[in-house]
């Protein structure tokens, strides 16, 4: 019997839109029952090498290729879309893109229909994948009723309902909260294991895969295979940096110790480092100490101290309120329970906070709230001093820009310069304005070199640059982002939000970023608001939050890597140390800022 699950030999791909190949000269082989993470910058290659494997290319995408490609020992291009289906299941990162039922259940059920399953049957196997993915009291609601993170979990139970033998997870944790990212990490092995799946996953939060092992992790970098090692020497290298992928938060902690990783230590996860390995024996004295002295980040001044980083945000500076929103609570009909329960938070002129929660805690209620898209039952939301009842959603688009989750449900136009330049051209700005304001906001987004193309063309981390693009050439006083940064690369994701900052640091821009992601809290933002349930639970700084056990369980989210790491080390004060390593990255960012250069 052949083992192999799937081979690419000398293949390359273009699409019949471009001129140069999206895919070159791949080489890669996979096992039947391995576990292979693919990771590389957004615009890599890596969406369209799983379209290769689930038949999306050529059945919907066209193109020419070169090479071969076998899945389970057979040409995967003389074989139709639906007997391709048979052998690899795909979860997309566009749940609606993926979904087809009126309903989960239906949605859920789609393979087992198309395969005349008995009624009662197909009842028991929609209602078990339900379960695994902790949906089955949702089997009713339809789409467009679920949040970002339950439509994920319905693709994925879609996709478990049918025995297919090899499985295509592209961005699986993008909409999810933090504890749903790691327990659907934990489902995915638990596939893998117990179920003996092939299992290939594509994914940005190299960390938070890594929460359970995998075999390999290829790297796409260009269109070509970068690397294709085991997850322990990928992690001792250089290799990340130079692709701009994130690294695990812990390992940015020892490096900031500098302590140099080596695959001996056992890097891929707080759990396999090993604390016996002769130079991490001293490394709790090394994180006290911080980065080494002479250190260039520490000459300038890089090196915080808890302090920097504790205490009131913007304290000793006098920032006139922007927004104030207090005890505000909305249901959507009556009867429903309270999506928002007494909600209550200011905004700063120039401030940075994140929103945070569980999928479904109402987060992005509370900003459909302040935009206007619905009205609080009761509670007062205040805007510059004025009583934001009295404002139509028009009067507050002029002053506060929100980019939506979904990309999908925010562009209008089929090219990129036409969606951009749209709200200009409303507001009436002439077509000299509009070129320069759109070109300078294509550049900051790292998205110029597409400027004349189609939207279909773009992935979905390029759509979600788009849309926040569209937003931020309007020039708006206040932003809110719901996940600004899902689908995107490190390279982009630091752009990103090193321009987002430069509008809210020099021009007073306000932003809220609503986030399932960590990290982006822990960096960028000054203060988090925490949401459960729709009930308030915490309005402090990130670090504060993330080392708060009981916050963290109450929202479901995630306790930070570097928390985890200090209290493997032992130290004595494990939230100093957090407070004070970010601190220094804040300060490392800025130094970058200013030399130009990367550290």
């Amino acid at each position: 019997m052949n083992n192999t699950a799937l081979e690419f030999k000398d293949f390359s791909f273009r699409y019949r839109s471009q001129s140069e190949p999206t895919l070159r000269n791949i080489n890669l082989r996979i096992e039947r029952g391995e576990k292979v993470l693919i990771l590389g910058p957004s615009g890599s290659g890596k969406s369209t090498l799983i379209h290769c494997i689930n038949g999306l290319i050529p059945h919907a995408f066209r193109g020419e290729y070169t090479g071969t490609l076998t899945l389970l020992g057979k040409d995967i291009f003389s074989l139709g879309s639906f007997e391709i289906s048979k052998k690899a299941g795909t979860v997309l990162q566009d749940t609606d893109g993926q979904f087809v039922g009126l309903s989960a259940a239906e949605d859920i059920a789609f393979a087992l229909e198309n395969d005349c399953t008995p009624a009662a049957e197909m009842y028991r196997r929609v209602r078990n994948a339900a379960a695994l993915v902790g949906m089955e009291e949702h089997l009713a609601k339809a789409p467009q009723d679920l949040s970002g993170g339950q439509k994920q979990r319905v693709s994925i139970a879609g996709v478990l309902v049918d025995n297919v033998e090899i499985l295509l997870f592209d961005e699986p944790l993008a909409n999810l909260d933090p504890a749903a990212g790691e327990e659907a990490v934990e489902l995915i092995d638990s596939l893998h294991r117990e179920g003996g799946k092939t299992i290939i996953i594509v994914e940005h939060r190299l960390e938070d895969v890594l929460h359970r092992p995998v075999d390999r992790i290829v790297v796409i970098d260009g269109g070509r295979i970068a690397a294709d090692q085991p997850p322990e020497e990928l992690l001792s290298s250089e290799l990340l940096k130079k692709t701009g992928i994130r690294e695990p938060l812990y390992l940015s902690a020892l490096r900031y110790a500098g302590i140099t990783v080596d695959p001996r230590m056992g890097p891929q996860s707080l759990d396999t480092l090993d604390l016996d390995y002769g130079p991490l024996r001293d490394w709790d004295r090394s994180l006290a100490r911080g980065p080494a002295a002479g250190s260039r980040v520490e000459a300038a001044g890089g090196e915080a101290r808890p302090e920097d980083t504790e205490g009131e945000p913007g304290a000793g500076k006098t920032r006139p309120n922007l927004l104030e929103v207090r005890n505000i609570r909305f249901r959507y009909s009556p009867g429903d329970e309270e999506a928002l329960r007494g909600i209550s938070f200011s905004v700063d002129r120039g401030e940075c906070i994140a929103l945070v929660g569980k999928n479904g805690s109402g987060k992005s209620t509370m900003a459909k709230c302040i935009c206007g898209f619905v009205r609080p039952d009761s509670g007062t939301m205040r805007f510059e001093g004025l009583d934001m009842a009295e404002l139509s959603i028009m009067e507050r688009a002029e002053k506060i820009g929100y980019v939506m989750q979904n990309p999908n449900q925010m562009i209008s136009f089929p090219l990129i310069y036409d969606e951009i330049a749209l709200g200009l051209r409303t507001r009436g700005a002439g077509e000299a304005e509009v070129r320069d304001r759109v070109y300078d906001v294509l550049r900051i987004c790292g998205l110029y070199s597409f400027r004349n193309w189609p939207v279909s063309a773009l992935s979905y981390g390029q759509k979600k640059r788009l849309t926040i693009a569209s937003i931020l050439v309007l020039d708006p006083s206040f932003i809110i982002l719901d996940e600004p940064t899902a689908g995107q690369d490190l390279r982009h994701y630091r752009e990103f939000m090193e321009f987002l900052l430069s509008l809210n640091q020099r021009r007073g821009i306000a932003l809220l970023l609503i986030t399932h992601d960590m990290h982006l809290m822990l960096e960028y933002s000054l203060r988090a608001v925490v949401l459960s349930g729709g009930n308030p639970v915490a309005d402090a700084e990130p670090f504060k939050v993330l080392t708060d056990d009981g916050v963290i369980e109450q929202a479901r989210l995630k306790r930070t890597s570097l928390y985890g790491l200090a209290l493997k080390a032992g130290l004595q004060d494990p939230r100093s140390f957090v407070a004070r390593y970010i601190g220094y990255e804040r300060r490392r960012r800025e130094f970058e800022t200013l030399s130009g250069g990367g550290a």
